[in-house]
């Protein structure tokens, strides 16, 4: 095959920071109206190539092949005029301003000097029903929900006249039927004759819309095959360079005394509206209790109220026998809290300081972190230093910004963090969102040793299938209260899919054609 049969080709594609080749000879090749996964693990220079491919960063070396034809791209805005759209997997998109606003910003249309957003706001009512994404053009960025800013982020790009599209962990934020409505999208997008990269670690996806994949391993392309010739198996090993196992083995749980007790608890959204609704839930010592919930059912609202970043309106929170309701977050760590957030970047992280630093968030004002008011930083930065190699943290060092790393080694060292403070109680939201195979594999199997150890975890996770290995015990939240608890020995996705949507225990199981007393497993 020729370079003309291909709408994009990166030759020999290389980017270094410093002595650091994010990227080392990349080859990449795309046909006109395929989906084409990149598949790689954290930090292996996915995210990389496709900020060369959309202007963003420049090649160190290498080129860059249009329908055949060099090009050069001086920026951003430079590839968005040949067609190129990326939808990254942190949201470019400003808070206080409308949708319209947002997909407009910088690609104004003016009347007679004037900015017509009222043709704007037209324009893009009209792509989002062509294609299935319909938005209210006039909501603020801050009050819709993650999957509808994703959708936000995507006619951004198609209201540019995007031919190529680069997705970058795009269903990291969504829930399942999010997922399924994106991936279709997708469908109806290449039969329209756009081309489609996807940075994905979900390998599931991979074979559901994806017609070649390409793996890149450290920085190097290592092969390109037709997704339907190979198992995710096959993927997965390729990705990791090992065999790697989709299953979290572990021992029966041994749950003890309550860590945590949650009775009665009531918190309100942004809005005023209750999120959750007279909420009891105990988790106890040696048990993982895992959430199972659509986005948006006032799990945010449980977390933040039980870690202290917002307040309860009633009810209360009781952390080994202490009453923690409504304390600040930090007296609420004190009591054995080790908390990963889901929103990394606005309560896990300060992404313009170092790593180091970032690390020792939670424990920098004790010995011997510091001293008198005294950092001792050769201390911090070597606990940093034994954290990045033991949690395989890819990074170029302590000293590297937050800000710098992938979003899967970002979330690998919050987990790092949290969990070597040990703490009894530890409470992980979206604990896998963004991680490769081989580093989920690796949390799920701490999760379970800290139950082992006698220790109390709470997960909260969109993904079913996360839910269902790391869990001993499964509450569903609908509309901010508990429809029920089941043990994911004895239940299904689609009973749990069913509680998700609102049914109680017993019209789910009817629905499934279980009688009472039976399980579903």
């Amino acid at each position: 095959m020729t370079q003309d049969n291909f709408v994009i080709e990166m030759r020999n594609i290389t980017k270094q920071f410093g002595t650091f080749k994010a990227n080392d000879n990349i080859n990449l090749q795309i046909k006109k109206g395929e989906i084409h996964a990149l598949l790689g693990e954290n930090g292996a220079g996915k995210s990389t190539l496709m900020n060369v491919l959309s202007g963003l960063y420049q090649p160190t070396s290498g080129q860059i092949y249009m329908d055949g034809k060099p090009v050069d791209f001086s920026g951003p805005t430079d590839a968005s005029k040949r067609g190129i759209g990326m939808v990254h997997q942190h949201f470019m998109l400003v808070d206080a301003f409308t949708v319209t606003e947002n997909i407009i910003l910088g690609d104004e249309p003016n009347k007679a000097g004037v900015l017509d957003k009222d043709t704007a706001a037209k324009d893009i009512e009209r792509i989002s029903k062509q294609y299935g994404m319909e938005v209210n053009p006039s909501s603020l960025i801050r009050d819709i929900s993650v999957g509808m800013q994703q959708r936000v982020e995507i006619l951004k790009t198609l209201y540019r006249g995007a031919n190529i599209l680069i997705f970058d962990e795009p269903t990291a934020v969504l829930t399942p039927q999010e997922i399924d409505e994106l991936l279709l999208t997708m469908k109806e997008l290449v039969k329209e004759g756009k081309s489609i990269i996807i940075i994905t670690h979900k390998l599931d996806e991979i074979k559901k819309v994806a017609d070649r994949c390409t793996v890149i391993r450290r920085g190097q392309s290592i092969d390109t095959v037709n997704v339907k010739d190979v198992s995710s198996q096959e993927l997965a090993d390729m990705m990791v360079g090992r065999s790697v196992s989709f299953k979290t083995e572990k021992i029966a749980a041994n749950p003890k005394e309550p860590i945590l007790s949650v009775k009665d608890l009531v918190v309100k959204e942004s809005r005023g509206l209750d999120a959750v609704k007279n909420f009891s839930l105990d988790v106890r010592a040696g048990e993982v209790v895992g959430i199972a919930g659509i986005d948006g059912n006032g799990q945010t609202e449980l977390i933040q109220a039980i870690t202290g970043l917002k307040k309860a309106e009633s009810g209360t929170v009781t952390i080994s026998g202490k009453d923690v309701t409504n304390l600040k977050p930090r007296e609420i760590t004190e009591t054995g809290i080790g908390h990963v957030p889901e929103d990394r970047h606005k309560y896990g992280l300060v992404l313009e300081m170092t790593l180091a630093d970032n690390i020792a968030l939670q424990s920098y004002y004790h010995e011997p972190f510091s001293k008198n008011g005294v950092l001792n930083q050769k201390y911090i930065n070597e606990y940093a230093r034994r954290l990045i190699e033991e949690y395989d943290v890819r990074t170029t060092g302590e000293m590297a910004t937050a800000g710098s790393l992938s979003g899967g080694n970002q979330q690998k060292a919050i987990i790092a963090r949290e969990m070597d403070r040990n703490p009894e109680l530890l409470i992980v939201s979206q604990p896998t969102r963004g991680l490769d195979v081989g580093a989920i594999e690796y949390i799920h199997k701490r999760l379970i040793q800290h139950r082992d150890e006698g220790k109390a975890v709470l997960v909260v996770s969109f993904e079913l299938e996360e839910i269902l290995n790391v869990s001993d015990r499964i509450a569903v939240i609908h509309a901010g209260e508990i429809v029920g608890i089941v043990d994911p020995k004895e239940t299904t996705e689609k009973e749990l899919g069913l509680l998700m949507a609102g049914y109680s225990l017993e019209e789910a199981r009817k629905e499934l054609g279980v009688e009472a007393g039976e399980t579903v497993g």
